[in-house]
């Protein structure tokens, strides 16, 4: 069992900055293709960005593409995402996710297996 606990979330000014953290404890982490996603009142859970377990590959969404950086670091179990130029709309709660079954990197939510309890971003104009 995967145990997945976020930090780094806070209040930011809009063009401000900030970098998640995703510890993660229990499994075999650098088997694991790593994700983000974020959740808004009232609006669905969607992803953010993937990175994948071997061969540092990654993949955003484009709302986020150039302006947010995944990472990784096997050797602390961490995952990252480094988040610049936040707008309002990046205002959400974040939630970091484990998949080690998809053979490949994937955006959809049901393809992970864990998830942490997320970490609150909020962005003001």
């Amino acid at each position: 069992q995967v145990q997945l606990v976020e930090s780094g979330g806070g209040s930011v000014q809009a063009g401000g900055s900030l970098r998640l953290s995703c510890a993660a404890s229990g499994g075999t982490f650098n088997r694991y293709d790593m994700g983000w996603f974020r959740q808004a009142p009232g609006k669905e859970r969607e992803f953010v960005a993937a990175v994948r377990w071997s061969r540092p590959s990654t993949y955003y969404a484009d709302s986020v593409q150039g302006r947010f950086t995944i990472s990784r670091d096997n050797a602390k179990n961490t995952v990252y995402l480094q988040m610049s130029s936040l707008k309002p709309e990046d205002t959400a709660v974040y939630f970091c996710a484990a998949d080690w079954r998809t053979p490949g990197i994937s955006k959809t939510s049901t393809d992970y297996d864990y998830w942490g309890r997320g970490t609150q971003v909020t962005v003001s104009s």
